[in-house]
This record gives structure tokens, C-alpha cells and sequence, in this order.
């Protein structure tokens, strides 16, 4: 018999143009997919029925870059610039984690991500000191049920090896070993990417081996461009054209400081973006460039990026990149003494950038991203009757402007329900348990070799 969820009367916003708003609405999910949105869907008797009465429902959010292995160390770093970022966590800790502590991390931060309404994540792991590291960031993130692209990255043990014209290339061996036992087909929950640190960081020849690596089997690739005081320099996108490795398949992080001629070569190339206004923003990336990747024909998409310095939910991403953008062109607009233009981002746009646009981004977009009948049922109830969130005028900017974590109440992924009446259903006490475990274990080993 099939498995029926029926969610009954919640105000649906879909985001899909062909069904729109349904200020009362059902959802019918059978098997995992859904199958019918519409005003009313008659009770099958095997039907499992979700009340969902002063709810507002919505695709689940798609955070498209989060160094999930951090979760240990949360706000360790909550003053830090980018340049004190790589000094205090990468060259800090990040060469102290066992396959444990990333065990932890991913355990405690997918959860944090399914709590928060995040049913899709592209976890960009650098973190892979070892060959248990991969295999233990895999097993946590299958353990939690959410949808997620698992991009393997370098290790982390020098920053100067790694991080300074590298000529360590991410271990070819090692990553055929884990699409193979992990990825060995591209349709499950869990997808595979390979999360590469790009020219600047690394000398050409490591830069041309890590590409055709991820061209070899077929991997997305994701890599931070144009951000902060050094790599703003460092003309990525435009080295990665001169090399020839410019394609559809390559997700660009930040993009704070491209040039005109970079934003024209990721649009005519087909590449995706991945911004994380609040890092940006609080960390001296750039100013989150929504509205540039926008007027250049892409879709931007939002992520946390690091939870050592900001919170790991996307309500906080998507106002921070509307109020950002709205204060740049605001602030423009008074110097040059010209009227505000029509093209100011919405509240609506930030719920499709932080949904549907993360879809895309992750390459998920025929599974995800939108409440449409053939997508794989990845759903997220905002509890609407909440002081914070009632009355409602408008549902979606509810859920962008008003709505926090706290209103999340239920989270479906695939089909099965991994928060129910506000509260996850998982041993959260473990994964609090592990990852403060994990965080004592690192103090006290950055301890020891701080006396050494």
C-alpha cells in the first residue's frame, strides 16, 4: 500500500506560478511525492491527515553553502573578519578535528538546519584531513534524513600548505572512493559536489586537476570567488576563463567583488550563485550582490556559510541580503538625488531566492524547491498564529519578515515528517551531548599544543 499524507487547510504559498497562493489549500504527498496541490483534495481512508489551521505553508529553504563541520566551535569567532577567520578557525582548529568532531558537527548542524526549515543543504566540507573525515561527515548527514549535497573539500591541517598557492590537489583516489560507496548513483537524498578552493588559493596546475576530477565523475563544483580584501584581488572567475574551465556545472560563493566582464562570463557560462549576506556583510566580504546577480540574468541563491560567527537559519539570511540591498540602493539613490527604482527587491523574491533559486543552485530543482505536484514532498509549516507572525497579511512576507525559528512547525523531507508540533523528532539530546564533547575536546587539545 502506497504511504498517503494529506496536509488539510493551511495557506499554501507554493511558488509555483501555475498554482500560486492558496490562502486555504491542501497538499496530497503519496509515497513521498507530491501529487495534488489544489483548494480542497478529498480523505483517501489510509491517508495520514496533518491539520494544518493557522499554518502557512511553503517549500522547504535550500541553503546552498555551510561548512556544516563547525557546529562545534558555534561563535567562536564573533568578531572576526575574514582574515582573522582563516587565522582563528582554519588555521586553529580546523587542523585538530578528528573524523569525530566532524561526526558531531554534521550530526548537530543538519539538525539545526531541519529545525530551522532548512530541508536541503549543500555541505561544503574542507574538512577531509583524513580519510575517515569524508566517510563520518556522509554517515551523520544520512543519519538526519535531510536533503543534501555533500561537496568533498581539501584538507585543513596548514594554512600556508592549503590555503597559500597550494600545490596539494584534493585527493583524486580518496574521492572516487567516496562517490563510489557513498554516490554510487545520483538519485538519492543524499548528492555528491566537489567543493574546490579555486586560483589564488591554489597554483594552476592544482586548479586544472581538481576540475577535471569533478568532470571525470560527473560532480557539480562548488568555490568561493571574489570575497574580502584578498580574493576580491584575485580575479578568479577570470583566471578560471583564461584556463578554460568556466561551465553550467560551477556554483561561485559570495561574488562580492567581481568585475563587470566576471558577472558577464558566470552568466554566459551558465554558472549558479551562492551568496551569505550575513558573513558578508558582518565580516568585510563585500556588499551581498542579490541585485547584480539578478540584473545579470541568474538566480541567486542564500546560505549560512559559517555558524562560527552568525546564526544557522535562513531567516536571518534572508533579511539580512533584503535590508543590505535595500540600504545600498537607498543610500545610491540619496547621493545621486533620483527616485527609488522599481526593480528594489520584494519580500516575495526573497522567499522564491531562499527556495526555489536554492533548487537550482544545488541542482535540485526537479526535486525541489517548490510545492508543485512530481517534486519530492520537502515541506515546511510556519505556525502563523504566533504573536510575532499574526495577523497575516501577506503570508509570504510573514514567513520572510516575521516569521523565526521558533514558528517552525513541521518539517517534512521527502515525504517524512522530521519536525512535528515544534519539536524535532530525533535524539537531540545526543547530538548536544556529542558536539559539546566535541567542543571540550578541541579547546583542550588547542590547549595542549598551545603549551607545547
Amino acid at each position: 500500500m502506497p504511504h498517503r499524507m494529506l496536509l488539510r487547510s493551511g495557506h499554501v504559498v507554493s511558488m509555483d506560478p501555475d498554482i500560486g497562493d492558496l490562502p486555504q489549500g491542501d497538499i496530497l504527498v503519496e509515497d513521498g511525492r507530491i501529487t495534488a496541490v489544489a483548494r480542497e483534495i478529498p480523505a483517501a481512508d489510509d491517508a495520514e491527515v496533518l491539520d494544518m489551521r493557522g499554518r502557512i505553508v511553503v517549500p522547504g529553504f535550500v541553503d546552498t553553502h555551510r561548512h556544516t563541520w563547525e557546529a562545534p566551535i558555534r561563535g567562536c569567532a564573533p568578531d572576526a573578519t575574514l582574515d582573522d577567520y582563516f587565522v582563528d578557525v582554519l588555521d586553529t582548529f580546523a587542523p585538530l578535528y578528528t573524523p569525530e568532531d566532524v561526526y558531531a558537527g554534521n550530526l548537530a548542524g543538519s539538525l539545526e538546519c531541519l529545525d530551522a526549515g532548512i530541508t536541503t543543504l549543500v555541505d561544503w566540507s574542507h574538512i577531509n584531513n583524513t580519510p575517515e573525515h569524508p566517510d563520518a561527515a556522509v554517515q551523520a548527514l544520512a543519519e538526519t534524513g535531510i536533503r543534501a549535497q555533500y561537496a568533498y573539500g581539501s584538507a585543513n591541517t596548514s594554512l600556508a600548505d592549503y590555503w597559500f598557492d597550494s600545490k596539494i590537489a584534493i585527493p583524486g583516489d580518496d574521492v572516487r572512493r567516496i562517490r563510489e560507496r557513498h554516490f554510487a548513483s545520483d538519485d538519492g537524498l543524499l548528492t555528491m559536489a566537489l567543493a574546490t578552493r579555486g586560483p589564488g588559493f591554489c597554483i594552476n596546475d592544482v586548479v586544472i586537476s581538481e576540475w577535471a576530477l569533478a568532470r571525470e565523475l560527473d560532480l557539480p563544483i562548488t568555490v568561493h570567488v571574489a570575497m574580502g580584501r584578498l580574493a576580491g584581488r584575485f580575479g578568479m572567475v577570470k583566471q578560471l576563463h583564461g584556463l578554460g574551465l568556466l561551465g553550467p556545472d560551477t556554483t561561485y560563493v559570495h561574488c562580492c567583488y567581481l568585475s563587470e566582464e566576471e558577472w558577464r562570463m558566470v552568466a554566459d557560462s551558465g554558472g549558479t550563485v551562492s551568496i551569505a549576506p550575513q558573513v558578508e556583510t558582518q565580516m568585510g566580504h563585500g556588499w551581498p550582490p542579490v541585485m547584480k546577480a539578478i540584473e545579470h540574468g541568474l538566480r541567486p541563491s542564500l546560505s549560512i556559510d559559517v555558524v562560527t560567527t552568525v546564526p544557522g537559519d535562513m531567516f536571518t539570511q534572508i533579511r539580512a541580503a533584503f535590508a543590505a540591498e535595500r540600504a545600498r540602493v537607498n543610500a545610491a539613490c540619496w547621493e545621486a538625488d533620483v527616485a527609488i527604482p522599481e526593480t528594489m527587491l520584494t519580500a516575495r523574491q526573497m522567499l522564491g531566492i531562499a527556495t526555489l533559486n536554492g533548487a537550482h543552485v544545488a541542482r535540485l530543482e526537479d526535486r525541489t524547491g517548490s510545492l508543485t505536484p512530481g517534486k519530492r514532498a520537502d515541506i515546511v509549516a510556519i505556525d502563523a498564529t504566533a504573536l510575532n507572525v499574526a495577523p497575516v497579511h501577506d503570508a509570504a512576507a510573514a514567513v520572510t519578515l516575521s516569521a523565526d525559528v521558533s514558528n517552525v512547525d513541521t518539517v517534512i523531507v521527502d515525504g517524512m515528517v522530521r519536525k512535528r508540533d515544534g519539536r524535532l523528532l530525533a535524539d537531540t539530546g545526543r547530538a548536544r551531548r556529542l558536539v559539546e564533547e566535541s567542543r571540550d575536546r578541541l579547546l583542550a587539545a588547542k590547549e595542549a599544543r598551545d603549551r607545547a
